[in-house]
């Protein structure tokens, strides 16, 4: 299992959060900032400036900071960032009232060709827990929520990003994908981390179009088979909640 470092350094754990911020959402305020990591304002301040000062980002007229010259065009990767801020901000309290009632980690994340980026986390309450993978990048074909994203596309488009594939691993993963749409859920046991299961689910537009997913990852330990329909009858209440939520949103 992936465990923050015994001495992690906060400042630095804040700044590559803010990266991951500006990646991701596009556009940041001071205010943005100092929100999502709950830190002080003049704090915040200072770490954009230190950002802008390495041309990780820019700032414009109106105190705005966007990517610089070395982010500029991982975050033009997939949706918009007004698009990811909007999209985390309604999905956010399904994920939170999931969280609660399951007490396990709970991940929103999208994907971007064969792989998924993490956007957003709320950490379980509980001393042994999954923790905060905001920014993190997995292959879509081994994480729970890349496995349910994949599993929503035609086999064109999903040959089209895995054109290498050999004629059993194609065989392997059409297997498991059809099981996927049979189920409505997707497994990842200990597929991206030891120590780690997860169980996702995509998450549609009014459109019904896959734009994200969401997933509850759980240390092993924890995790068993015979749990996993009651973990996603749990999952499958938040996505249409969450579903609910996108109404009229351009994803």
């Amino acid at each position: 299992m992936k465990n923050k470092p015994a001495y992690a350094l906060g400042s630095v754990d804040n700044a590559l959060l803010v990266l991951h911020m500006l990646r991701d959402q596009g556009r940041l305020k001071v205010t943005d900032v100092a929100g999502e990591l709950g830190i002080a304002r003049s704090t915040a301040h200072r770490l954009l400036a230190m950002l802008v000062y390495r041309d990780f980002a820019v700032q414009d007229e109106h105190h705005t900071y966007l990517p610089g010259p070395f982010l500029a065009s991982t975050a033009a990767a997939g949706p918009g960032g007004s698009a990811l801020r909007e999209l985390r901000a309604r999905v956010r309290p399904a994920m939170e009232a999931l969280c609660a009632r399951v007490l396990e980690t709970v991940n929103l994340m999208i994907r971007v060709g064969t792989e998924v980026r993490f956007l957003d986390c709320v950490e379980s309450p509980r001393i042994l827990h999954v923790g905060d993978r905001r920014g993190t990048i997995l292959p879509a074909h081994r994480a729970s929520g890349g496995k349910a994203l994949l599993a929503t596309l035609s086999e064109d488009h999903l040959w089209d990003l895995y054109p290498d594939l050999t004629d059993q691993q194609s065989a392997a993963l059409t297997r498991e994908l059809d099981e996927i749409r049979a189920c409505g859920y997707a497994l990842n046991i200990e597929g991206t981390e030891q120590g780690v299961s997860a169980i996702g689910a995509a998450l549609h537009n009014e459109r019904g179009t896959a734009v994200a997913a969401i997933s509850l990852s759980v240390p092993s330990v924890r995790f068993t088979l015979d749990e996993a329909p009651n973990l996603a009858k749990e999952l499958h209440l938040t996505i249409t909640e969450a579903e609910q939520a996108l109404a009229n949103l351009d994803v």
